[in-house]
């Protein structure tokens, strides 16, 4: 008898270089979640659109990001693999579940409000961004979503539609659950902030070595004296940890509190140590971008199995609310 593999689903924003944060606290899991798990995870164009309105960037960035994944890890033969637009479904379900979406659940997304407070012109794809993101998860049928703590509202806000969706017409939606490290639920930038493109804090993995090498030293740190216990409630210490296993954030903790330590010495090791962690992936990344038709062909491979996916779930769903007669 064989056993039910969990249906992992996770998604990533094609919205500049991938950075330190957006391996650790994503991408990393997925590569480990493709060995034991059913894995969909997709490269989210139509989210990115929030705030690129470029086309030349934006795709420019949607195969970057496919070279990235493929280059890390990802295996189109173990996962699907795709991109959010080559399944137009999705944006049909958007609309379906839009009715189903309260707006007072809307104005209660604390991301929503964040952007604005940031800055960005608000629009509707920005407000209604959780309703795109719960058709991305229901339209695959997903039982575990990996999000971020900021992104766990979100999936709440999916879990309140399919449920309310599920009251009216049938249990045909899966009630999705979220997974969060506790780890990594939150990587820090060079700054202390959430590690973020947005806010020009991040260390890029792909870049040149001296664009590392400049991040990693600008990393900010308190002003404690050679001889005092440092604060491990910092940056530096956080984003080192993330290379370490168990026994080596122990004597991280143990450095940190013995007198002699020198910040500039530990950057130099972090970056280091960030440059031989990556180098095989860099390698990879290099040879991928010689031969953009297998990125391609991939991409195509992943459309092809994420639709069949979806059609299905979407008949289903036009089924149910009268729209197939």
């Amino acid at each position: 008898m064989s056993i039910h593999k969990k249906r992992v689903l996770s998604g990533i924003q094609p919205s500049g270089k991938l950075h330190l944060g957006n391996y650790f606290g994503m991408m990393s899991r997925m590569i480990e979640y493709q060995e034991s798990n059913d894995l969909f995870c997709f490269i989210v164009n139509y989210h990115a659109l929030t705030t690129i309105h470029d086309k030349n960037e934006l795709k420019d960035n949607t195969l970057n990001a496919a070279l990235d994944f493929l280059a890390l890890g990802m295996d189109p033969e173990k996962s699907t693999f795709w991109v959010q637009s080559d399944v137009p479904q999705v944006t049909e379900l958007t609309w379906l579940l839009s009715n189903m979406a309260g707006v007072g659940l809307m104005e209660r997304s604390t991301s929503y409000k964040d952007k604005i407070e940031k800055g960005l012109k608000p629009h509707m794809g920005l407000f209604s961004y959780p309703v795109l993101m719960a058709a991305d998860i229901l339209l695959y049928g997903s039982d575990i979503v990996p999000v971020g703590k900021d992104q766990k509202q979100h999936l709440e806000i999916t879990r309140d539609i399919a449920i309310k969706f599920n009251n009216t017409y049938g249990n045909i939606l899966i009630i999705p659950e979220a997974s969060i490290n506790q780890d990594t639920k939150l990587i820090p930038g060079i700054d202390g902030q959430k590690m973020s493109k947005s806010y020009g804090n991040t260390i890029p993995i792909f870049a040149e070595e001296k664009i590392i090498k400049k991040a990693v030293m600008s990393i900010l740190t308190d002003s404690a004296g050679i001889n005092e216990p440092k604060d491990k409630d910092t940056p530096l210490f956080q984003i080192y940890s993330m290379f370490l296993d168990t026994e080596g954030k122990k004597l991280l903790n143990d450095r940190y509190d013995t007198p002699g330590l020198r910040y500039g010495d530990l950057k130099k090791e972090l970056f280091e140590k960030t440059i031989e962690y990556f180098s095989p992936f860099r390698e990879k990344r290099t040879q991928l971008s010689k031969d953009m038709d297998f990125v391609y062909k991939t991409l195509e491979i992943g459309k092809n199995k994420a639709s069949k996916v979806a059609d299905d779930y979407i008949t289903k769903i036009r089924n149910v609310m009268g729209l197939n007669y």
